[in-house]
């Protein structure tokens, strides 16, 4: 199938459409191009940091008018997972506000008390402390189950790296010596389910672009989907040389789909 014969289009963000605070050159004019066409576009972005409509926001100010329910970030498909799960759950999380805030409008009850406490929800969180571990660590050994919103290791900041969630969920897994149950964020197949419900499509009608093999390339596979990586962010050729999990394009930006 060409890369235009697709009904949806899945976006990685960082590294696909822009970098830091900058579009990719051409991505414009490709999400321009595609939405002419009526093709329907979400985008995808681990990070818990942001509500949706920080992301739309951005991509609007950038130069893509963006709604903010095209946009899926893994605390969005964290409040939409668990309250097909469990709703309105008594929850503790380790996390920010908005994620925070992402679940309290999902009509869920938050509590600090660990025999309360449904579901500890692990997640990037820069004020992480002994406190909120120590809650974690009662709440699990009382029976709460333990989920998370992204495996991410570290997040790319400008110099360098900083902790993600992975930091947090080793340091409730260290404490209590049980592993995370779930994770919702990619690879993870709820997130891709997320993202095709929210289209209205089935996944091989569908593209996958991004720049992360272990993450944006794997989930698109596991999901049966067309998957396209661009080498705008973390890949390199000699890296994607060497791997075993090759996608089914590979460009040099977004700017290939409409060439």
């Amino acid at each position: 199938m060409g890369a235009l014969n697709f009904s949806g289009y899945i976006f990685d963000l960082d590294g696909t459409i822009y970098r830091g605070e900058k579009l990719i050159p051409g991505a414009r004019e490709t999400i321009e191009k595609l939405k002419a066409w009526t093709k329907k576009i979400v985008y995808l972005s681990n990070k818990p940091l942001q509500a949706r409509e920080d992301y739309a926001a951005k991509l609007t100010h950038l130069g893509i008018p963006t709604e903010p329910a095209e946009v899926i970030n893994s605390s969005f498909v964290m409040a939409r997972w668990l309250s097909q799960r469990a709703p309105g759950a008594t929850i503790f999380i380790i996390g920010e506000p908005p994620l925070i805030a992402e679940m309290t409008r999902e009509g869920f009850h938050l509590s600090e008390k660990p025999e309360e406490v449904q579901y500890v929800i692990a997640s990037f969180d820069r004020s992480f402390d002994y406190r909120k571990l120590n809650i974690a660590l009662q709440a699990i050994n009382k029976g709460a189950h333990f989920v998370a919103t992204n495996p991410d290791r570290t997040c790319p900041v400008e110099g360098g790296e900083i902790p993600d969630c992975a930091a947090m969920i080793g340091a409730v897994e260290g404490a209590t010596g049980k592993k995370v149950e779930v994770v919702v964020g990619k690879p993870s197949d709820i997130m891709i389910q997320v993202a095709g419900e929210t289209m209205g499509l089935n996944p091989r009608d569908c593209l996958l672009v991004g720049d992360r093999l272990e993450t944006d390339m794997i989930m698109g596979k596991k999901a049966g989907m067309a998957t396209a990586l661009v080498l705008t962010g973390v890949t390199s050729r000699e890296v994607l040389r060497q791997s075993p999990l090759q996608p089914d394009y590979i460009w040099e930006s977004v700017a290939e789909i409409i060439k």
